[in-house]
């Protein structure tokens, strides 16, 4: 059922689920570059002006946007942790299937600027496209300039995403919903699973029923569902253009 993952290099289990994912070979794992509301994989002292005195991100993310762009310093630094979690990744010998980021950062040029200036030296080659059907209006000219940069660098994307808007919430009855009514196109499904929920996980996801998700990953249902729906599955580089 679970074709793809993105991995957080800086999160304190991310040994355990890299071993995970080598005995899953089949799986197909990403970079989720994180630079809001999460650990950083640099020391402090190294990028003082991306990180608290805990060495995590904030979660003022309209705030550092801002100075990622204006302050030639703090991109400085935030180009150096960005290398940093492609280097982590690397590391752990797992081929590279795409790359995301935590909380579609990503739709913010100057991350996406140095994503993909970075990104050639680790073989990127495929980045998910954070368009839902019904896309907020402010989102669509950041969504169309992400589209358009994409195709200009040669990266292969996604067409749609399921799950941005009910995140947390794609519990067995949202994802039969969703399977009865693809659109055409390569789609990504997305889910948080877990086996605990809310605050447990992080602060920032109180009201995410993450164990709903996992149960309905799980659920017979939505397997027969995604059979009789007859989809092409796998990761970016099962899906997507060579």
């Amino acid at each position: 059922m679970l074709n793809a993952a993105s991995l957080m290099v800086g999160a304190p289990a991310v040994a355990d689920a890299v071993a995970r994912a080598r005995r899953l070979p089949s799986l197909r794992v990403g970079l989720h570059v994180v630079l809001a509301d999460g650990p950083a994989t640099l020391p402090r002292a190294q990028i003082p002006a991306l990180v608290d005195a805990r060495g995590r991100f904030g979660s003022a993310m309209a705030l550092d946007g801002c100075r990622f762009f204006f302050l030639p310093h703090v991109r400085r630094q935030l180009a150096a942790e960005i290398r940093a979690q492609f280097d982590a990744f690397a590391a752990t010998g797992l081929p590279l299937d795409h790359v995301n980021t935590h909380k579609h950062f990503h739709l913010h040029p100057t991350v996406l600027a140095l994503i993909l200036s970075i990104g050639r030296d680790y073989g990127l080659r495929a980045m998910r496209l954070p368009r839902e059907a019904r896309a907020p209006l402010l989102l669509r000219p950041w969504l169309a300039l992400l589209r358009r940069r994409l195709a200009r660098a040669g990266i292969a994307h996604n067409d749609y995403v399921v799950g941005i808007a009910r995140s947390g919430q794609m519990d067995e009855a949202a994802l039969l919903d969703a399977l009865a009514r693809l659109p055409a196109g390569v789609g990504e499904i997305y889910l948080h699973p877990a086996v605990v929920s809310g605050e447990t996980i992080a602060p920032s996801m109180r009201g995410y029923r993450h164990a709903d998700e996992l149960a309905a990953l799980l659920s017979p249902r939505v397997r027969a569902a995604l059979q009789r729906a007859a989809t092409r599955r796998g990761g970016f580089a099962d899906v997507l253009p060579a």
